[in-house]
């Protein structure tokens, strides 16, 4: 709760920091849509295994921003697909990008 006798700028100065915050997240929200709706383009029964290996792939990269990246597109992907999911496939995705990793190489399949 914002005191009476609050100093005008630095309420301001709050709101333009939320205001600020609150536009980085929707312009985040809208590139994982718009790289969910790409991938459901590209291949629909596909895109969401897709996302899966993007995201292992950066999180085994140690790219923790990329990584929630594509976590979150491949949760838009799972919200707006019609397509089934199958868990046993994304722990085969993850554990083949992590082989990957531990030998330094890149898989031959690209997502």
């Amino acid at each position: 709760m914002i005191r009476a006798n609050a100093n005008p700028i630095l309420v301001a100065g709050m709101f333009a920091m939320i205001a600020q915050w609150w536009g980085r997240r929707r312009k985040l929200q809208q590139m994982c849509r718009e790289d969910a709706r790409l991938l459901l383009e590209r291949n629909p029964s596909t895109a969401y295994y897709d996302a899966q290996r993007l995201a292992a792939r950066a999180r085994f990269a140690g790219d923790s921003q990329a990584f929630m990246h594509w976590a979150r597109v491949a949760a838009e992907v799972a919200r707006i697909s019609n397509n089934p999911m199958d868990i046993k496939v994304v722990q085969a995705i993850a554990d083949e990008e992590e082989q990957f990793a531990r030998h330094g190489s890149t898989p031959s399949k690209s997502a």
